[in-house]
C-alpha cells in the first residue's frame, strides 16, 4: 500500500512539473487559454495573430520576435504560404500597372524597390540565426550581406523585368550602409537584376536618420529631380511610409524583424 501511495505521489509530482514546463512555453495571455470574449486559443492560432499584426503594423517596434512563435515564424518563412504571399503582393502590382498606370514613356516614369527581403532573400541567414528569436547582430548580418549570397525573390524578379521592359525607371533605395556597395551590386547582379537606374545606400551623413525619414528625403530628391514615382515595393513600413510617398505602395510579407 505504502509503495501505491509513493508511486501515485511521484505520478503527480511528474504531472505538475511537466505542466508547469509547458506553461513555462505560454506568455500570459496564452496562460489563460482563452481571450477576453472566451475564444479558446492554442499557441498556433497566438503566433498566427501575431504574425498578422506585424503585417498590419498594429506590432511595431519589437526587438526580436516572441520566443515561443520563433518555431511558427521559421516555419511560415520557409513555407509555400510565404511564397504564395509573396507572390499575391506582386500579382496586385501588376495589376496596378495594366489598369492605372499612364506612363509618359519620357524618362521620368520611376518605380522604387527597397532591397533586403524585396528583391534578395535574408532568409538563409536566419535559418542560422533563430529565425528572428535572437537580438539583431549587425556585424553578423553585414559579413553575411559582403559573401553576396543572397537568392533572389522570384516573384519580385518577375516584377523588376516587367518594369524594365515598359521602359520604367528602377530606383534600388536600401538601408544597408554605403561600405556594402560594392557587394550588393555583385550579389543583385548575380541574383538576376540588370539595369537599374540608380542604387542608393547610406552614407555617413545617414546613418543618424530614421530608416523612414532616409527613404523620404530620398524620394523628395528624386521628385525634385523631375521622377514621377508610380510605386514602391518593401517589406517594410519604413520602406512605404512618410512623405512624399508614391502614387502607390505595396509590401511583401517579413515578421522576422523591424525596421523604423
Amino acid at each position: 500500500m505504502a509503495t501505491t501511495n509513493l508511486f501515485f505521489s511521484l505520478t503527480i509530482i511528474v504531472l505538475i512539473l511537466s505542466l508547469s514546463v509547458s506553461a513555462a512555453d505560454w506568455n500570459i495571455l496564452l496562460n489563460q487559454r482563452k481571450t477576453r470574449y472566451g475564444l479558446q486559443i492554442t499557441l498556433k492560432n497566438y503566433c498566427e495573430s501575431w504574425r498578422m499584426n506585424v503585417e498590419l503594423h498594429n506590432i511595431r517596434d519589437f526587438d526580436i520576435v516572441p520566443e515561443e512563435c520563433v518555431e511558427y515564424i521559421g516555419k511560415y518563412m520557409t513555407s509555400t504560404q510565404y511564397k504564395v504571399d509573396s507572390e499575391r503582393t506582386i500579382d496586385e502590382c501588376t495589376v496596378y500597372l495594366s489598369t492605372s498606370c499612364g506612363f509618359k514613356k519620357d524618362g521620368s516614369d520611376a518605380w522604387i524597390f527597397d532591397i533586403d527581403d524585396t528583391l534578395l532573400s535574408t532568409v538563409p541567414y536566419y535559418k542560422k540565426n533563430g529565425f528572428g528569436g535572437k537580438k539583431s547582430n549587425s556585424t553578423a548580418l553585414e559579413e553575411w550581406m559582403r559573401q553576396g549570397k543572397a537568392p533572389a525573390l522570384e516573384p519580385s524578379l518577375r516584377l523588376f523585368n516587367q518594369l524594365k521592359g515598359l521602359g520604367v525607371k528602377i530606383i534600388l533605395v536600401s538601408s544597408r550602409k554605403e561600405c556594402l556597395r560594392s557587394a550588393t551590386v555583385d550579389n543583385l547582379v548575380n541574383a538576376g537584376y540588370h539595369g537599374w537606374t540608380s542604387l542608393t545606400l547610406r552614407g555617413a551623413d545617414d546613418e543618424n536618420k530614421d530608416v523612414e525619414k532616409f527613404k523620404a528625403d530620398v524620394r523628395k530628391q528624386l521628385i525634385s529631380g523631375g521622377y514621377r514615382i508610380w510605386g514602391i515595393l518593401g517589406d517594410q513600413w519604413s520602406s512605404i511610409e512618410g512623405l512624399p510617398s508614391a502614387k502607390r505602395t505595396f509590401k511583401l510579407p517579413n515578421p522576422l524583424y523591424y525596421v523604423a
